[in-house]
């Protein structure tokens, strides 16, 4: 690297560096990013904050099927045996599903937690 310092009227000090090098810099800082995004996770999913989810569940989610039917489903659970965790009568949560009802924030919330997702998951 061949940088040169100048100094701006104002007394600022600036370094010039060769398009190349800064490039390099760049793709340098971005790469580091993405380390620490990664040894991150990997530390979430070591102490249990984060959990590999498998891609026929991805698929599902983007495909636009109900949310929480499809984590109800990835965790096993019925809809009665969900429903009861919640505390919300079963007819909700299928009226949710089907989408025949919107559920409140503080429903979702319940969801949520009977889930072990965050809300976000179920908000899509």
């Amino acid at each position: 690297m061949n940088p040169q310092i100048i100094i701006t009227p104002g007394g600022e000090r600036l370094v010039l560096v060769p398009e190349a090098d800064f490039e390099a810099l760049v793709a340098a800082a971005e790469d580091n990013v993405d380390r620490t995004a990664v040894a991150e996770f990997r530390r979430k999913l070591a102490a249990g904050e984060e959990e590999l989810v498998p891609a026929s569940v991805v698929e599902r989610l983007v495909s636009g099927e109900n949310r929480v039917r499809v984590w109800r489903e990835h965790r096993g659970l019925s809809g009665a045996a969900l429903a009861k965790q919640a505390g919300l009568a079963q007819a909700y949560l299928s009226q949710i599903e089907t989408g025949a009802r919107e559920g409140t924030v503080e429903t979702y919330g319940k969801l949520a937690a009977a889930l072990s997702v965050s809300l976000d998951d179920l908000a899509g």
